[in-house]
């Protein structure tokens, strides 16, 4: 298992535009390694820091690319694959923009409600553009679900990090209407950060949370693409 090293469940990243390594990147890596990247190409979206792309070069992947829209992310990520000592490329684009063909693609994306309200109180400080997400936490989500199959290989694997505020249901409805076999298969409970402290009222008005909860439940999805390959050469036997 690669290790990170967390910040405090829910923290934000003071004195940063950069989204620091927290409970959802670390599930997110531990479930990438148990699945195995070795001699994998692996695409990490959204990759802030670059830990899971590093985290896959460390694995034994063949190629890591690392993608992220913020120039302090890509600036940050290209510094830490070095000081790493892992060859990560790393990139500016926007999520819909990418492409490729690769046998893993991970991605911890902005999936926070957010409430349309731009009062303070609503928006801890640090960098919001790593967590706001819209007022359902899709904003990044869904248009992810549709792009993810034209991004992987036959067989090829999408694992994506996600709050229950996001709908999780919701994501795998989608990824399997966009032709991929997706499940849930890593998940666990942590304590609310300042963020979603800051919107638990909110929260709680809109029915998506359990009066007096402050406790959130990440999953990782694994959404497998059709391995036409081998279909292919099975009508060929």
């Amino acid at each position: 298992m690669t290790m990170v090293s967390p910040a405090s469940a829910g923290e934000p990243a003071i004195g940063t535009d950069v989204y620091l390594p927290q409970e959802d990147t670390a599930l997110l890596i531990d479930a990438m390694d148990a699945r195995g990247v070795r001699g994998a190409r692996v695409l990490d979206l959204c990759t802030g820091t670059g830990a899971v792309a590093i985290a896959a070069a460390a694995g034994g992947a063949r190629e890591a690319v690392a993608v992220d829209s913020s120039h302090s992310a890509v600036e940050h990520a290209r510094a830490a694959a070095c000081a790493a000592g892992r060859p990560v490329t790393v990139r500016h684009a926007d999520l819909a923009a990418e492409h490729g063909r690769f046998e893993v693609v991970t991605c911890n994306p902005p999936y926070v409600p957010t409430p349309t309200l731009s009062h303070p109180a609503f928006h801890p400080a640090g960098p919001a553009h790593a967590w706001d997400a819209g007022v359902d936490g899709r904003a990044v989500l869904d248009p992810l679900c549709r792009h993810a199959p034209t991004l992987l290989t036959p067989g090829g694997t999408l694992l994506v990090v996600q709050s229950e505020f996001a709908g999780v249901d919701a994501s795998i409805v989608a990824l399997e209407g966009a032709g991929l076999a997706a499940q849930v298969i890593a998940e666990r409970w942590i304590p609310f950060g300042p963020v979603l402290t800051a919107r638990a009222r909110w929260l709680e008005h809109r029915g998506l949370l359990e009066h007096g909860r402050r406790i959130e439940r990440l999953v990782v999805i694994a959404a497998r693409a059709p391995d036409t390959t081998a279909q292919a050469r099975g009508r060929h036997r």
